[in-house]
């Protein structure tokens, strides 16, 4: 005859030591490992006992399931002189949403003034013809020319066609490692913040999803005429162009407008959504 007995969630507690208790509660509030002493000195919830957590051993599971990739450390100068000495680019897609634009975009970042150029593309091979114009057009504007580009391996950017453009113009193509995103930080973070505020502004309009092509083109017109450049201070638009950036046209991403047909033959109202489709810079 065998007889169980069932004890009582008191008294297991009193089989565990101080020590034991504090990690099987960062166990039951789910791993949360720096919450524990923030809500026992603030006294934030009821029913977590007075324990003192000491972070004096590893927690296996937080171990292999919070691993993250180390950021490289971030520079305290700026070591590029004037606007076109490198280009930071990456290409980004395929897109889950058909837009009327393309499924792929690109980024190129000017590492002086951070003053950034999207490209909507069809597929990745368009992606040498569409730069080609676009380096043609930032030399112009600036009268600089370009003297690095630094990408990944992909075959968008790695080909013979960009190494004969770049032969033929003396620019030196930097490739990053392979699966370090790390090295390329500067267009990771800046389409991370193009992606935040596109989600953001795409939501509030309640525009169809297809739209966002527009949006991402809206959200870096404006990032070149509001952020502020680190360590320099200044605005990308003005570091790139040697002018102040005049944001008195800004308006409400899909604010409706009326346009006026003024044509001979039939006058009249039309609704349009409004965007900024505007070139970058």
């Amino acid at each position: 005859m065998f007889i169980f007995y069932i004890s009582s969630p008191t008294s297991i507690g009193c089989l565990l030591s101080k020590h034991d208790e504090s990690w099987l509660w960062h166990k039951r509030i789910a791993h949360h490992m720096h919450h524990l002493d923030k809500l026992i000195s603030k006294d934030l919830v009821i029913g977590l006992p007075k324990l003192k957590f000491e972070k004096d051993q590893l927690c296996e599971a937080c171990r292999k399931g919070k691993q993250i990739k180390h950021s490289f450390k971030l520079k305290n100068i700026v070591s590029i002189s004037k606007p076109l000495e490198l280009l930071h680019m990456d290409l980004f897609g395929l897109s889950r949403n058909m837009s009327l634009g393309g499924n792929y975009y690109a980024l190129v970042v000017n590492d002086f003034s951070r003053c950034t150029c999207t490209l909507f593309l069809e597929s990745k091979s368009k992606a040498f013809s569409a730069f080609k114009k676009l380096a043609k057009r930032m030399q112009n504007s600036s009268c600089n020319n370009i003297i690095a580009i630094r990408s990944d391996h992909g075959g968008e950017f790695q080909n013979e066609k960009f190494n004969t453009f770049c032969e033929k113009l003396r620019i030196f193509h930097n490739f990053f490692a392979p699966r370090t995103p790390q090295q390329n930080g500067v267009v990771e973070r800046k389409n991370m913040s193009l992606k935040e505020l596109a989600r953001t502004m795409l939501s509030e309009s309640s525009l169809p999803k297809y739209f966002w092509v527009d949006d991402v083109s809206t959200s870096c017109y404006v990032m070149n005429r509001v952020l502020i450049r680190p360590i320099l201070m200044k605005i990308p638009y003005e570091l790139f162009n040697g002018r102040k950036p005049n944001i008195s046209h800004l308006k409400v991403f899909g604010c409706r407008c009326f346009i006026m047909n003024n044509g001979k033959e039939n006058r009249q109202w039309h609704l349009h959504w409004l965007f900024f489709n505007k070139p970058c810079l």
